[in-house]
C-alpha cells in the first residue's frame, strides 16, 4: 500500500495498516523537506502509484487529489474495528480504531471514520466525510458529501446534513442541517453560511 499525504493523519494510517500486517511501500508528498516519515521513505507526487489511500484529512484538498489521480485506491479497516457483514464501505475510506458501523450502512469513497466513531443501522454517509474522533450516529441518519462532523458530536436518528458543511465539536444535531453551514452547540444552530 501507498500514502499520499505525510503528516499525522498518515502516522494513524500506518498504525491500522501495520495492525492489520499490511504491507507500506512508500508516502507521497510535495513538501519537498519530508524524505521520511516513521520508517518510510517520503517521495514527489510525480512517482504516484497504487494501491494508494489518500492520508490528508482536509476534505477538500483530499478530493481534489483522489479525483487527479487514476490508481487503484486501497482501504483501511482497523481490526479493532465492528464492522456489521451487511455494512458497505467505498475505497479509499479508512475507519479507525474502535469504530463501530451497524447494519445497512453504507459509507461512500474517500471517508474519514475516526477513532471510536459509532454508525448505527442503515445510515448514508456519502464521499469526502470526515466523522471525527468518537462521533455518534443514530440509525438512518444521512450525511453529505465532503462534510465534516466535529469529535463528540451526536446526531439523532433520522437526521440529514447537507453537503460541504461543517458541524462543531460536542455538538447534538436534533434538526436536519442544510448544505455549505458551520452549525455548533447542543442543540446545534447554525452559525454561518459557509
Amino acid at each position: 500500500m501507498f500514502l499520499y499525504g505525510a503528516s499525522g493523519h498518515a502516522k494513524v494510517i500506518i498504525d491500522i495498516l501495520r495492525a492489520n500486517g499490511v504491507s507500506i511501500e512508500a508516502l507521497f508528498d510535495d513538501n519537498e523537506m519530508l524524505t521520511h516519515l516513521l520508517d518510510y521513505s517520503v517521495l514527489r507526487p510525480s512517482e504516484v502509484c497504487g494501491p494508494l489511500l489518500v492520508s490528508i484529512g482536509n476534505n477538500q484538498i483530499r478530493k481534489r487529489i483522489a479525483e487527479s489521480l487514476t490508481v487503484d485506491f486501497g482501504k483501511a479497516i482497523h481490526s479493532s474495528v465492528i464492522l456489521s457483514p451487511e455494512a458497505s464501505i467505498g475505497e479509499g475510506t479508512v475507519v479507525m480504531q474502535g469504530g463501530i458501523i451497524q447494519s445497512c450502512v453504507t459509507i461512500g469513497r474517500h471517508c474519514i471514520i475516526n477513532t471510536g466513531t459509532s454508525v448505527d443501522h442503515e445510515c448514508v454517509v456519502e464521499d469526502y466525510v470526515h466523522l471525527s474522533p468518537h462521533t455518534t450516529l443514530c440509525g438512518n441518519v444521512h450525511v453529505g458529501e465532503g462534510t465534516w462532523i466535529g469529535a463528540g458530536s451526536i446526531v439523532i436518528p433520522g437526521i440529514r446534513i447537507g453537503a460541504w458543511s461543517i458541524v462543531g465539536a460536542g455538538s447534538v444535531v436534533t434538526k436536519d442541517i442544510p448544505e455549505h453551514v458551520l452549525a455548533v452547540g447542543n442543540r446545534c444552530r447554525i452559525i454561518k453560511k459557509i
